[in-house]
């Protein structure tokens, strides 16, 4: 099977609870974005929910990550997140990310986070079933 690499967005409004000291979107944010897409797009746009992974005893667990920050979000404005799967093996999902502010259409933050498919039960590691893996080709 080939991997498509599709591209999906999910759009978050900046909340007061997300600004630093510093007046911006404080750096953990970011990552909290894209996981809010990637809840999002998992069942919007793969047609497979978190609901479905946890029903079948599977689940996601970060392994690695790695973010890149531009410039920063404030206040009130709207990131405009879009993920893809850009790699997927035996049991680990590489996923990319670009978070733009809308309103402008600036990069503010880009990166990867990788993470492997766990057996809820035995909390190890466990290979992605073919069906699972066949919903993310798209």
């Amino acid at each position: 099977m080939k991997l498509n690499k599709s591209k999906f967005v999910t759009e978050v409004m900046v909340r007061p609870d997300d600004i630093d000291l510093n007046n911006h979107v404080h750096s953990s944010k970011y990552m909290d974005y894209v996981l809010f897409a990637r809840f999002d797009q998992m069942e919007r746009c793969y047609g497979f929910s978190m609901d479905e992974f946890i029903k079948l005893g599977f689940g996601w667990v970060m392994t690695d990550s790695f973010m890149q920050f531009k410039r920063p979000l404030l206040l009130k404005d709207i990131a405009s997140v879009t993920t893809w799967v850009e790699h997927f093996d035996k049991n680990i999902v590489e996923v990319h990310f670009t978070i733009h502010n809308k309103g402008s259409q600036k990069l503010c933050c880009n990166g990867w986070f990788k993470y492997s498919m766990v057996d809820l039960k035995t909390k190890r590691s466990a290979s992605i079933p073919i069906e699972i893996a066949s919903k993310y080709m798209i």
